[in-house]
């Protein structure tokens, strides 16, 4: 008998805790002063509960059985938000693998699991360093029903607020580092471990930090050949089509992404993609309209924050589109 699993990726945009809260250190409360100004327990609960209605929509309503999230502050957030997801034990039993991070800013990245489903096993945090920490690679092993492993590595890649080529340098850093563990991974685990790489990148498919150093191709003879650890972008069908995860002066951008190494997609892989087309991964645009502005492309509602009042929409949700993948065990 088969199982399916549904693996979902969001980036929340900006899920802060509130401005004074009690658990953020002293250096990062200095940091977010001017940024988090009006960021309060109301604008808080508005964030979280719009993020939530979404999130109960996922997988025909639901919810994911495993969403990997990015800009979250703290654990505290988190829990929040899987108190508005409100489904009851019964249904979904959802916990957290988190771990706080170096970024400046303090957005971390996480999942949230269905513990009726996976049993969670470890949790690995890469450090990635350019002269200035950035988010680490966020790495959570988990158990499947039936007891097979599934590996998960999330990544928030620095973004392009600096420039895209100022910035490069610093993905490209991000992207050594993923193929560096990876090898690991393959070397203590086992080459036929299942591992599915997802994340904002700030890179889209063919940019090269994405296809050169964490060797991701469009190409599945390429990686069920290759001898080196190469990732298949399961992302690449849905390119061409004014399809984004995050829009810029109104043009769509791939940010979010899902990568699979030969262990998902040969034919005795043990989980895997079922097929490859835009119905079994696929960017939410169309089913989610009350988070979908029109115009020329059909983009993301930010919510923004008070700080900066000309943005600021608290009918808002978040400046990305989730992702979702469908794995058959």
């Amino acid at each position: 008998m088969k199982n399916y699993y549904n693996i979902a990726w969001w980036n929340l945009e900006n899920l802060f805790d509130t401005f004074d809260s009690p658990v953020r250190p002293e250096w990062l409360q200095s940091k977010l002063n001017s940024e988090l100004q009006g960021w309060d327990q109301q604008v808080l609960e508005t964030k979280v509960t719009n993020l939530a209605s979404i999130i109960r929509k996922m997988n025909n309503n639901t919810g994911p059985d495993i969403l990997g999230v990015c800009e979250v502050e703290n654990t505290a957030v988190l829990e929040l938000l899987i108190q508005a997801i409100g489904f009851a034990p019964n249904q979904r039993n959802y916990q957290l693998v988190h771990h706080d991070m170096n970024d400046q800013r303090g957005i971390d990245i996480a999942f949230i699991y269905d513990a009726n489903i996976f049993t969670f096993e470890a949790m690995f945090s890469h450090v990635v360093t350019k002269r200035n920490a950035t988010r680490d690679l966020l790495q959570a092993n988990f158990r499947t029903e039936k007891g097979n492993p599934l590996i998960l590595i999330g990544n928030h890649w620095h973004s392009r607020i600096s420039g895209e080529l100022e910035t490069e340098p610093y993905r490209i850093i991000a992207a050594e580092t993923l193929s560096y563990w990876l090898e690991r991974i393959v070397e203590i685990c086992g080459k036929d471990t299942p591992i599915i790489v997802m994340g904002d990148f700030n890179d889209e498919p063919f940019n090269k930090s994405i296809s050169k150093y964490a060797q991701s191709t469009h190409s599945k003879p390429k990686v069920l050949n290759s001898y080196n650890i190469r990732l298949l972008n399961l992302m690449y069908p849905l390119l061409g089509n004014g399809i984004g995860t995050f829009f810029y002066n109104n043009f769509p951008y791939m940010f979010d992404q899902f990568l699979v190494p030969k262990s998902m997609i040969k034919s005795n892989a043990l989980i895997k993609p079922i097929k490859y087309t835009s119905s079994t991964y696929r960017v939410y645009v169309a089913f989610y309209p009350e988070m979908t502005s029109t115009g020329d492309y059909p983009k993301p509602i930010p919510f923004g924050r008070p700080s900066k009042t000309s943005s600021y929409n608290p009918a808002g949700y978040s400046d990305h589109f989730p992702i979702s993948l469908l794995l058959e065990e």
